[in-house]
């Protein structure tokens, strides 16, 4: 059973700390924004516009949007985690006109296990019609094939002069890994579950974003975690922007584990019947 949500910023729920402990976000505060600032400063204000959040979780970016002022005309937020979406559409989806919350039923070892559901599945949105795509945290947990299918439906769903952010695992395959082919362009830390962490190489990344139709305009290093751990990434449609240098990544050593896994992390949400 999930616990009670607790709310904040006056009747906006929150959600419980099973759900805010499987996206890595555990404290309230991470989840509002009672300032009404933008959520991303590093983005034109304008591409608040329309909003495709693509693995929402449960709802972090979400209620901070909703928050936000002005609060975007049209947001929809996907992920696989079924008890998480149902969970936004009871609490968060009846505060905010124009938001939507849907199950984007493909397969997660923990997530959304059943070897009947599909890998891939095209997103729930028209061509050219959200003016902001984020991902976080999500490319992150994706294998090669999937993320050049994702890679492809962002480009599709993004409108002219709209920004794509996202987080991914970098590393260089040309610095120490000889073993690995043109063909080969991902490390995965499980064998038993590949998507706990995926790592891309960077060149394969710029020239897959390319035949996307997609130009990474802008790159820095989440911090101050630890070398090698997410890069915030900035993409837009290839319509001359230049193409950002990779920066080099000054971080040092260090950890940033995720917590341990509870049972049936599936099923979390799914019992609460609120």
């Amino acid at each position: 059973m999930v616990g009670l949500p607790i709310v904040i910023s006056g009747v906006l729920p929150i959600p419980p700390l099973e759900m805010r402990a499987l996206v890595g976000q555990t404290e309230p505060s991470g989840f509002d924004n009672p300032a009404g600032a933008p959520i991303f400063d590093f983005v034109d204000p304008s591409v608040f516009r329309s909003v495709f959040d693509f693995g929402c979780g449960c709802g972090r970016l979400a209620r901070q949007l909703i928050q936000q002022k002005p609060r975007p005309e049209r947001y929809l937020g996907i992920d696989l985690h079924a008890g998480m979406i149902a969970w936004c559409q009871r609490n968060l989806a009846p505060t905010a006109a124009g938001f939507e919350f849907t199950h984007h039923d493909v397969y997660n070892y923990h997530f959304n296990p059943g070897p009947e559901k599909p890998r891939i599945l095209p997103f729930p949105a028209e061509d050219r019609a959200f003016s902001l795509v984020t991902a976080w945290s999500v490319f992150t947990h994706l294998n090669e094939g999937q993320a050049v299918h994702y890679l492809r439906q962002v480009a599709r769903i993004l409108a002219p002069g709209g920004v794509f952010h996202s987080t991914w695992f970098l590393f260089d395959k040309s610095d120490g890994f000889p073993m690995m082919t043109e063909s080969q362009n991902a490390l995965y830390v499980s064998d038993l579950d590949p998507s706990a962490a995926a790592i891309f190489d960077r060149s394969w990344l710029r020239k897959t974003a390319a035949e996307a139709g997609l130009v990474i305009y802008r790159v820095w290093p989440v911090r101050p975690a630890a070398r090698g751990f997410q890069w915030h990434m900035l993409m837009a449609q290839a319509d001359g922007r230049t193409p950002a240098p990779w920066p080099a990544d000054d971080r040092g050593e260090g950890w940033n584990q995720p917590p341990n896994m509870p049972a049936e992390p599936e099923r979390i949400g799914l019992n609460a019947g609120r």
